[in-house]
């Protein structure tokens, strides 16, 4: 039957990707805490004033 088969992983390919994974979660928290830090913040910049700094 063709396209049943369990492809063979090499290391490297396995590697590739869990570097890919692991830089995919260090970018998402890295930017989730920049913008909890930073968002309302910028907001109170861009938005001028408080009321809109919630």
């Amino acid at each position: 039957m063709a396209g049943l088969e369990i492809p063979a992983w090499d290391p490297e390919t396995a590697l590739l990707i869990g570097t890919i994974l692991l830089e995919a979660i260090v970018l998402y928290v890295g930017y989730g805490g920049l913008e909890r830090l930073l968002g309302p913040y910028l907001m109170k910049i861009l938005l001028g004033g408080e009321e809109h700094a919630r």
